[in-house]
């Protein structure tokens, strides 16, 4: 028998700390997973029977009724367009913008640029509570024409939402790609130069794509932010049939009664999208998620 078959027939011994760090792990993902799991539960439950028994209680029936119910009484696809209306291209901007600005700050020697850096991550830490009456006051005297918004100004137009949203979202994601472009190996925009490209070859020909996993990263984070605002699209729109999809579960609730498995229904159609994003773009996260791990 040779060496190499007595080490392949050795068992692998697990370490104490990384069984306990792999039974944390699964904890708090079980935990994560509770919440979305009882809403699942509930929804193909009829009303009655979680009332009479209890919503932790083994079901008689299931049925997908109320699917069908809250996609229509919700009129959902409305509601998810606004959303697309406002998340697709919020996130696009934000993106360009924050990639360009930490090209430069990484790339260049530009005075005051770890100050800018710095600037940009303080934004993050400011409360969106605390500005709502000053940008609200902001939005109603700044003028747009009647085809961007009904009230002729930046308040209760998709533009305005858009706005605030790339304007929060900007500072954290310069942060992050700040910090990736910083691991780039300067000799490649270098040899850029050497062969001719301007700045604006260097950025999207040689630095953006080297930063695929970390953009695919942010897609997915700022996707899934922008989709889930209340605050802003509420304070800042007042038609409703402008509201994004985060509001429509109002519409499932009656002024009498609210039936909470049709809630739930609607709660897991309003989840998906963003579990799609995450199912897309998952390679991508993961890669992100470890960016720069393995440099020295």
């Amino acid at each position: 028998m040779s060496t190499a078959d007595i080490v392949q027939r050795r068992p692998h011994r697990v370490r104490p700390a990384r069984a306990l760090l792999h039974a944390f792990l699964a904890l708090v993902a079980v935990g994560w997973l509770i919440p979305l799991l009882l809403a699942v539960y509930a929804s193909i439950r009829p009303y009655q029977e979680t009332s009479e028994r209890g919503y932790l209680s083994w079901p008689k029936h299931l049925t997908f009724h109320y699917y069908l119910q809250a996609w229509r009484d919700a009129d959902l696809p409305h509601y998810y367009l606004n959303t697309l209306i406002i998340a697709v291209p919020a996130v696009l901007v934000t993106l360009f913008l924050a990639s360009f600005v930490a090209f430069a700050i990484s790339r260049f020697q530009l005075p005051g640029s770890k100050f800018l850096l710095v600037m940009f991550t303080a934004g993050n830490l400011l409360p969106p509570q605390a500005m709502l009456i000053p940008l609200y006051t902001i939005y109603l005297k700044i003028p747009l024409p009647e085809f961007l918004s009904a009230s002729q100004t930046l308040y209760d137009s998709y533009l305005g939402v858009i706005l605030i949203h790339v304007a929060f979202q900007t500072g954290f994601c310069v942060f992050v790609l700040r910090n990736y472009m910083q691991t780039v190996p300067k000799e490649l925009t270098e040899a850029a130069i050497m062969d001719g490209a301007g700045v604006w070859r260097q950025y999207w020909g040689v630095i953006l794509p080297l930063c695929r996993p970390a953009l695919g990263a942010l897609a997915t984070l700022e996707f899934t932010w922008i989709y889930n605002d209340f605050l802003w699209a509420l304070v800042l729109i007042s038609t409703g049939d402008k509201m994004p999809i985060t509001t429509a579960i109002n519409n499932l609730q009656g002024q009498y009664f609210t039936d909470y498995n049709l809630i739930a229904a609607g709660s897991v159609l309003v989840a998906l999208p963003t579990i799609l994003v995450f199912l897309l773009l998952q390679k991508q996260f993961v890669a992100g998620l470890t960016l720069g791990s393995t440099k020295g």
